[in-house]
């Protein structure tokens, strides 16, 4: 649950990567919209108070953004706040919304902006109903009511490990029944934005991971960090092969405490299994930066290089013929 020092945290040290981001011109948001949509999602505008039904609406529900479609807000966590427009007191995830501190009218605040599309949605304040102790103060305008959710829809679910080479982790996770989308990245350090370049340095902090979108109703959090740990040497300090340094760390991030439970309980297992001490790190996961396009989908694009064919190619045999069954098809490659 989101409270006022992780918003101040956010405002201050940056945002949660969004699943996925919507970018458009001024001109394409502007034929998308209608006049007030436009003023107040892009031109940071604010409607007038009272002047929308939605601040009376309570029915089970759910709110998106009228520009890019992300789902924002439940309608189980709205409350009447008398300040005449919707309130709630939880987005529906924690990287939904984004915050940034806004110093304007004289007043010290913090916006809330859709974190796909950058849409202005209004502000949050800490004087909402506990447990949170939040007030989302949001523009109706600057959403939709959307449907409940069919009983058969999937919700996706992020995962960031690293194990390594990212090209080498990526290839394998990409290829897993479940798994929906695998983006290389660097995540556990204090650089912001940081390149491959500075990463190889080992003076970021950060370590190559792969952030893992899937589907939970067909693989689990815990099965894939076993898969994680069979996908390299997880005994091997800051090394995975020829490749050395803090930047090759074995490290599963968690974004809870159910994850990390499970992130413990399978790390004793697998330490249990080799009888050797295992040595990948646990940590909460921060920020997730993706790293340069070469990078993406490596193995895929570059199958005849020499790293993949010596290095990639056989450890992705192994692995195939291992866990065939959990495979979802037959391999790319």
């Amino acid at each position: 649950m989101l409270n006022w020092s992780k918003i101040l945290e956010f405002a201050e040290k940056g945002n949660p990567e969004p699943d996925r981001r919507v970018t458009k011109t001024e001109e394409e948001w502007s034929a998308q919209l209608s006049e007030e949509e436009f003023r107040v999602t892009r031109l940071k505008g604010t409607e007038r108070p009272f002047s929308s039904e939605m601040c009376g609406l309570f029915e089970p529900g759910r709110y998106a953004c009228v520009c890019c479609g992300t789902l924002l807000f439940d309608a189980s966590e709205k409350f009447e706040s008398g300040t005449g427009w919707p309130s709630f007191t939880q987005p529906v995830k924690e990287n939904a919304v984004a915050y940034h501190g806004d110093s304007s009218h004289g007043m010290t605040r913090i916006e809330t902006t859709c974190n796909t599309c950058d849409a202005h949605l209004g502000h949050v304040f800490p004087d909402g109903p506990a447990p949170s102790g939040l007030r989302y103060c949001i523009n109706a305008v600057s959403m939709k009511k959307v449907q409940e959710p069919d009983e058969s829809e999937k919700t996706l679910a992020l995962a960031t490990f690293g194990g390594g080479c990212f090209w080498c982790t990526e290839a394998f996770f990409q290829e897993l029944r479940g798994v929906k989308s695998v983006t290389s990245g660097y995540a556990g350090g204090a650089t912001e934005n940081p390149s491959y370049r500075q990463v190889c340095t080992g003076e970021t902090g950060h370590a190559e991971v792969v952030q893992i979108e899937y589907d939970p109703s067909e693989i689990s959090y815990g099965d894939l960090a076993r898969l994680h740990f069979a996908s390299h040497d997880p005994t091997t300090l800051n090394r995975q092969g020829a490749d050395v340094g803090t930047q090759y760390r074995s490290v599963l991030f968690y974004r809870n405490d159910a994850e990390r439970e499970q992130a413990i309980a399978v790390r004793d297992e697998v330490a249990s299994e080799l009888g050797a001490p295992v040595v990948t790190e646990l940590a909460e996961f921060e920020m997730f930066y993706p790293a340069e396009a070469d990078h993406q989908n490596y193995y895929r694009t570059n199958p005849q290089a020499g790293y993949c064919m010596a290095v990639i190619s056989p450890k992705l045999a192994k692995l195939r013929a291992q866990f065939s069954d959990r495979l979802q098809g037959e391999p790319t490659l």
